[in-house]
């Protein structure tokens, strides 16, 4: 029995078990002691100074000259600058007055023009939209609340801009532009409202033209500042490489518009809360679009609510003029135009509910239906004016949803799946990226706090001039009736070409069932 006892007893502990022991001593010793270290460290103020760190929330929101600056309460407070940043915490840090000042050998060198009313609310995410995607320089020809000294302040404080404003002066000047005694753009003389608007931004262009060459322009665009564009199929999404991809023969490139199709009726910012937008006919099948037409128009006068004949951008060259304010032309030649297949200009039309009304009150017109034929092109925009002067807000309301808003979810469905609507996620992203970045909040806490003596008297002055619009004479109405006492003075050039007496291209609805019967 001894003997089988003796044979059950474990045998002594071995070194290996000692070292496996003291191994995991070690494993567990050494965490904690450098744990303890790294609070020592912190507790003390020492160790790593992490840059990120020395940012807080709350600093991250302040911008260089906020502190000294009454802009440091009025840009926030302002209901024109307030939604440009509201993030609660911004995404690059590191992107304190980054303005988008591009070097001189970026090629090719492409402007925007546009002639606008708008605040820094809505002008500010498109302009540097636009940059972001490789436009160097804006014409922004401002009246209104854009001209007004607290946002034109901001507009001349950024790089690449140039701010015109509605002076006398330019009046003048534009009352000796040669269009007056040509025929393209003379059936939309003296007339109010949207024809006013039209002729007021191919004198634009005109000047816009020149500037372009003077500043070594290659591109030139009109575009609204309720347009962005979208350069889709390019090989980055970047305007400046679909630009530098089009054959140098080309002189101007046609952008099919798509339309905004809202989902909601309480929309206040549409570039970072629309995804959803209508293609253009160029885009679609043609079986396609009138097999779909019904449901796509939803009792509305046409396909899109606004025009459908797009924008276009044109070479800069000898002799290029405006054709209004969709296309471009040229007095010594029929220009050679291509129609991009894939890239577009989104248009956000009647995107807010409080568009009825800003649009009505820009307007002098009678609400008739015999009137408002003199006021506008658009069959769309003539009953919205209607409706805008007559109906209550709550009939206002009911109208918006049932001919704006799109809440019909299988109908959106069915839509989607045909491809008449398109989901477009990338300007609402690269739009909400900037504002999170602090970008427009930096622009604006930046700006100057005044102008100089001559630019804010033309500010007032521009601004005071587009508030009489509605009740008086419009300024370029004014324009040619001082010319018409001088146009003996000047002889209109001569062509021998009829192609070059190219009428306007006004804004055009989309085709319609009409255009379906060849």
């Amino acid at each position: 029995m001894a003997g089988l006892y003796s044979s059950l007893r474990p045998p002594p502990p071995s070194s290996h078990n000692s070292f496996a022991s003291k191994l995991l001593l070690l494993l567990t010793v050494l965490p904690l002691t450098l744990a303890a270290l790294a609070f020592v460290l912190q507790w003390r103020g020492g160790g790593i100074d992490d840059p990120i760190a020395r940012w807080s929330p709350e600093e991250s929101r302040k911008f260089p000259g906020m502190d000294a600056s009454p802009l440091a309460t009025v840009g926030h407070s302002s209901s024109d600058c307030s939604p440009l940043g509201h993030s609660s915490s911004p995404s690059f840090p590191y992107y304190r007055d980054w303005k988008f000042n591009f070097e001189s050998d970026l090629k090719p060198k492409i402007c925007i023009t546009t002639s606008t009313s708008a605040g820094l609310e809505q002008i500010l995410p498109w302009m540097f939209y636009h940059k972001v995607i490789g436009v160097t320089n804006f014409f922004l020809f401002v009246e209104g609340k854009a001209a007004s000294p607290t946002v034109s302040k901001v507009l001349e404080s950024i790089p690449g801009v140039k701010v015109i404003y509605r002076t006398r002066e330019l009046e003048e000047q534009q009352a000796k532009s040669r269009i007056w005694n040509e025929t393209w753009l003379s059936s939309f003389f003296y007339k109010p409202c949207n024809y006013e608007l039209f002729v007021k931004q191919s004198l634009n262009m005109e000047m816009a033209i020149v500037m372009a060459r003077s500043f070594g322009m290659d591109w030139i665009i009109h575009l609204d500042t309720d347009e962005l564009l979208h350069p889709a199929g390019a090989r980055e999404y970047s305007l400046r490489q679909l630009l530098l991809d089009v054959p140098g023969n080309v002189d101007m490139v046609v952008f099919p518009n798509y339309e905004s199709s809202v989902e909601r009726d309480d929309i206040k910012e549409p570039f970072t809360e629309v995804s959803m937008f209508k293609k253009n006919y160029d885009h679609l099948p043609k079986d396609t679009y009138f097999g779909m037409y019904k449901e796509s128009t939803r009792g509305n006068p046409n396909y899109f609510l606004t025009y459908g004949n797009g924008k276009s951008a044109a070479r800069i060259q000898d002799h290029l003029r405006p054709n209004g304010a969709h296309r471009w032309h040229n007095y010594m030649k029929a220009p050679n135009e291509i129609k991009l297949e894939e890239a577009a200009v989104l248009h956000y039309t009647y995107a807010k509910f409080s568009d009825l009304t800003s649009r009505r009150d820009r307007c002098g017109c009678k609400p008739t239906k015999e009137d408002v034929k003199r006021c506008f092109m658009l069959e769309f925009d003539r009953t919205a004016f209607i409706i805008a002067s007559t109906a209550t807000e709550e009939e206002m309301l009911t109208w918006y949803r049932e001919h704006v808003v799109w809440t019909d979810k299988v109908v959106n469905n069915k839509l989607l799946k045909k491809g008449i609507l398109s989901r477009i996620y990338a300007p609402m992203a690269i739009i909400q990226g900037l504002r999170e970045s602090g970008v427009f909040s930096s622009i604006i806490a930046s700006a100057p706090t005044t102008l100089s003596k001559d630019k804010f008297l033309a500010s007032i002055d521009s601004s005071n001039s587009s508030k009489a619009a509605a009740s008086e004479s419009l300024p370029s109405r004014k324009i040619g009736r001082s010319r018409e006492s001088h146009t003996t003075a000047r002889k209109a050039l001569e062509f021998t070409d009829t192609t070059l007496h190219e009428v306007a291209v006004p804004p055009l609805p989309a085709p319609g069932m009409e255009d379906s019967i060849e």
